[in-house]
């Protein structure tokens, strides 16, 4: 019960973490940075800056706790070292106020491949030289055990989570024209209880938890992980190819769970499934990446119609249930070309609005709703043309 009592009380603890502190900072800026692209781009905000930071701990607190059980469970341990040099990581791969390398696979993968690169003899004296003698002797099995767990969990919130809140965007294609898409840009902290060797926590605190597995002490300790996840869409609805992308970081996890069985037995192979790992998610970016760009563009100008590229929060096109990709072929029973010719329609009758939509798989249904004072004068639809003084990106 005591042990009980101390895992929950660790979840409290999350907020003691300078790294949590970090991670809501770079969440922060990343959000800032989204803002500014918006405006740019509509002279509006699609989203709020605090976009980012209210999936940074939802649902990863709720994974970690699952991952925390199976972990003590497989006898994971890490070192307070190795837990500095993955930290380190973390920071580093931050460093481009991006989310796009905040993969466990590199901050573990790495990890494994430079603990082994660490000298016997650092030079370094005093704690540091502790730390980085700790790290030079990680346990293997546990890293690859960590990485595993960790790639599931990254997989399963790409799939389930990472096409929540997109962002809109317009860029301009190699041919010189303006065409939609998507960004997704997410990082959430998925907080873990590992196991440490020793009780030299319980010195330093006396409240700290100690567990006895074989006649050997291990303390709890709490670590919050990030997993962070950027991906960029043009060529198709963002819910499908996120999560495609998803699905295929999750199976990959499953592999690398089932090939981490033989490192208990040969711990060397750790470093090879490590390899392996990185290589493959890389490998699974690129491909979307060159798949999307060779693919036509889904958000793009078209004779009949305007596509839906996204809608503001809680506007009336919201409340209509319009979704992204969604085709408006007539305003107030006007057919519509342009932007321009939209609004023209919707002049037509300012106290009721009348839409005639295809939907993604071109099936047409009506969405309808009154106006009111006060509300968005342009329903808060974004389309893919005409905002003028903006300086779009280069695809």
């Amino acid at each position: 019960m005591e042990i009980v009592l101390e895992l929950l009380k660790g979840f409290g603890r999350l907020f003691m973490h300078p790294l949590t502190y970090f991670f809501i900072l770079v969440a922060f800026f990343i959000g800032l940075s989204r803002v500014k692209r918006e405006r740019k781009n509509f002279h509006v905000r699609v989203f709020d800056f605090v976009l980012e930071l209210k999936h940074l701990f939802v649902p990863g607190i709720i994974i970690g706790l699952i991952l925390s059980v199976a972990s003590v469970l497989l006898g994971t341990y890490l070192s307070i070292g190795t837990i500095v040099l993955m930290a380190i990581f973390t920071v580093v791969l931050s460093g481009p106020w991006t989310f796009r390398w905040l993969s466990p696979v590199y901050i573990v993968g790495l990890t494994m491949i430079v603990s082994l690169l660490i000298p016997e003899h650092t030079g370094l004296t005093g704690i540091l030289g502790k730390w980085a003698n700790e790290a030079r002797q990680s346990d293997l099995p546990s890293l690859m055990v960590l990485l595993a767990l960790l790639m599931l969990a990254e997989g399963y919130l790409i799939w389930r989570w990472g096409n929540r809140g997109t962002s809109p965007a317009i860029v301009t294609s190699k041919r010189g024209q303006d065409v939609g898409a998507h960004f997704s840009q997410k990082l959430w902290v998925v907080p873990l209880f590992v196991l440490i060797p020793g009780n030299g926590l319980q010195e330093l605190f006396s409240w700290w938890p100690v567990l006895d597995v074989h006649h050997q002490s291990f303390s709890f300790f709490f670590v919050p992980f990030s997993i962070g996840f950027f991906q960029r869409v043009q060529g198709m609805l963002p819910v499908h190819s996120i999560s495609m992308t998803g699905k295929r970081v999750f199976f990959v996890g499953i592999f690398i769970a089932l090939a981490t069985i033989a490192v208990f037995f040969y711990p060397a192979a750790s470093v090879f499934i490590a390899g392996f790992a990185i290589l493959v998610r890389e490998f699974i970016t690129i491909r979307q990446r060159l798949r999307d760009e060779s693919s036509s563009f889904f958000f793009s100008k078209r004779e009949r119609g305007l596509v839906v590229l996204s809608t503001i929060p809680k506007s009336p096109a919201e409340k209509m249930g319009l979704g992204v990709g969604e085709v408006i072929m007539k305003v107030n029973g006007i057919a519509i070309s342009n932007v321009q010719e939209f609004y023209e329609a919707l002049q037509t009758n300012r106290a009721y609005c009348k839409l005639e939509v295809a939907d993604v798989h071109g099936e047409v249904r009506f969405a309808q709703r009154a106006l009111y004072d006060g509300e968005h004068h342009e329903l808060g639809i974004l389309f893919v043309q005409d905002y003028k003084k903006r300086k779009p990106a280069v695809v």
